[in-house]
């Protein structure tokens, strides 16, 4: 892998922009990880504090849904998701305050690949940074006893992810953030190699494939000695089977596949995507106003049924 010494003597222009483009790298990771090793459970299957949890994450509800993580605590005191979910729970509030999960930041290359412009809640910060580290301590601790624990690994997943994200969107330091973002995404192929079924995993895959697709083949070039490649249309297909088939992340791979479907110039699918999310989550008021930007935008797709 190219170093930062190396970078810095030799293609100084060139490293600047693989430093922002890694926050958009990471950015992505965040919403693949929290799912990657999450298979669909069987219909009938009662709704755990964990499912309560996302479901009211996904309705911004931040407190509400760390009370029910911390019931699974309690519950499973040896069980690293509660902490994994309970930290997402917190980078999740932050990037809401920033704004982040808007097609305003998802579409703005500068932000995007550049980060936030306010300053972080350190509270927030603090917070995640222990319940991240309270995961990833208890997941080791699985795999000592079996190196394909799956819970362990999907937790493993999920909180690479989130650090990753929170140094290069929140912190601004996009190259360290490359080691995590290749980490993570090792993680959720071996998971998915584990369990082809995965849906969720495909989230990763896809969201690193899309936006390493989008970007001029000379800087691809240079990533490949990173060991990151990128197809922007393979990205599309697999955050879509993740969008149909996910559990946990199947509300992230829609939103994802929305945004990227608007910088497509594909806004009838966003807008299906957006409407979809809005009827699932109708407290969540980022799905309902990404959905009336679309129509604001695009009055014959707004009479669509």
């Amino acid at each position: 892998m190219l170093t930062d010494a190396l970078l810095a003597s030799r293609l100084p222009a060139l490293r600047r922009r693989l430093l922002a483009f890694s926050a958009g790298v990471s950015l992505l990771l965040f919403f693949c990880a929290a799912g990657a090793a999450a298979q669909s459970p069987p219909a009938k299957q009662p709704e755990t504090q964990i499912d309560a949890g996302f479901r009211l994450l996904y309705e911004l509800d931040f407190i509400r849904a760390r009370a029910e993580f911390s019931a699974w605590q309690r519950l499973h005191r040896r069980d690293p998701l509660g902490y994994a979910a309970e930290a997402a729970s917190y980078l999740f509030e932050e990037f809401t305050k920033q704004g982040v999960l808007t097609s305003e930041f998802f579409l703005d290359d500068k932000r995007l690949l550049g980060g936030i412009e306010g300053k972080a809640d350190k509270a927030l910060g603090d917070a995640f940074f222990a319940a991240n580290q309270r995961a990833q301590d208890l997941a080791r601790e699985r795999l000592k006893t079996d190196a394909q624990d799956a819970s362990a690994l999907f937790v493993l997943t999920i909180t690479t992810g989130m650090h990753a994200d929170y140094t290069s969107l929140i912190s601004k330091h996009q190259f360290e953030s490359l080691r995590m973002v290749r980490e993570a995404e090792g993680y959720a192929k071996s998971l998915l190699a584990r369990s082809p079924d995965a849906a969720d995993a495909y989230v990763a895959l896809g969201a690193t494939n899309y936006i390493v697709g989008c970007l001029p083949g000379y800087k691809r070039f240079f990533l490949r000695f990173g060991g990151i490649h990128g197809d922007r249309q393979e990205g599309m297909r697999q955050m879509e089977i993740a969008a149909k088939g996910g559990h946990y992340l199947r509300p992230y791979a829609r939103t994802l596949l929305a945004l990227a479907s608007l910088r497509e110039k594909q806004p009838e699918r966003a807008r299906m995507l957006f409407q979809q999310l809005t009827a699932e989550f109708p407290a969540n008021t980022l799905f309902a106003r990404e959905l009336e930007k679309i129509k604001q935008q695009s009055p014959v797709i707004s009479r669509a049924p």
